[in-house]
């Protein structure tokens, strides 16, 4: 079992092995002697070597069937490693861990934003760190009115501080992937601007409203929310937002605010 199956197109596996990246990663994500890591897409274990040395725990969840099996018998001695062998999408963090934990992980580009937010489910990491492509990584940190500025940044933007750390060329890559890649770090904020409960219903109108990013927000308003121009007025005014703003402007707090207004004009009506 000590060789390698080729890197499955199909799974978007591009295998880092450039060491000094992989110290750095680690350091990015600074995990104590007694924190729980999860880590996302072990592969051939390259990153889980450098965890290991570092964290008191490691919890792999690999999908590959044939590396997956290969993690276990590499680490047979260590019990402080478990490979899971699953679609991590599937997988529930926090009943994986049973108590805090922090994620890291060399992140399949195809399905990078699905796992960015499933891993901000509550109960949410203590801190992640992951390698992704540099154009998403620049889009989650990106600030209102830049033009990388988007849904993706305010949904994340609302529950957690991002950070990009550093960029990683294709060429310590094995393949080496066709664009550039960026550490990116993601810590939870204590005060996200919104609760458990409002999660869905605010990706759902961020998303919406960057369909329209070009628009004036009484006419985002009007069409997302479906009301009549007077009705949509009232609820931007009570969102103390500007009726002509556009959505590529707002805050992630705007954003909360514009819910809020609309559900309790919902309320009120």
């Amino acid at each position: 079992m000590s060789s390698y199956p080729p890197p499955r197109k199909r799974l978007g596996q591009h295998f880092l092995t450039d060491p000094r990246i992989l110290g750095r990663i680690v350091d990015a994500l600074a995990p104590a002697a007694d924190e729980t890591v999860v880590e996302i897409g072990p592969g051939r274990g390259a990153l889980t070597d450098v965890l290991l040395q570092r964290a008191g725990r490691v919890i792999a969840i690999e999908i590959d069937r044939d590396l997956a099996p290969r993690l276990r018998e590499r680490y047979a001695d260590d019990a402080r490693l478990t490979v899971i062998e699953s679609d991590v999408l599937k997988v529930d963090f926090g009943a994986l861990t049973g108590g805090p934990y922090v994620v890291a992980g060399n992140v399949p580009y195809n399905i990078t934003t699905p796992i960015l937010f499933h891993a901000l489910r509550v109960p949410r990491p203590l801190r992640a760190v992951y390698l992704v492509q540099r154009e998403v990584a620049e889009r989650v940190v990106a600030p209102p009115a830049s033009e990388s500025y988007g849904a993706l940044s305010v949904n994340v933007q609302a529950v957690a501080h991002a950070e990009l750390v550093f960029r990683v060329p294709a060429g310590a890559f094995q393949p080496p992937p066709k664009v550039e890649s960026a550490v990116l770090r993601i810590t939870p904020r204590g005060d996200a601007v919104i609760v458990a409960g409002e999660e869905e219903a605010y990706r759902a109108l961020v998303q919406a409203s960057f369909g329209l990013r070009r628009k004036q927000l009484r006419r985002v308003v009007r069409t997302v929310c479906s009301l009549d121009v007077e009705a949509a007025d009232r609820v931007v005014a009570a969102a103390g937002l500007d009726p002509e703003a556009r959505p590529e402007v707002l805050t992630p707090d705007d954003f909360a605010r514009l819910l809020r207004a609309r559900r309790h004009w919902r309320r009120d009506t």
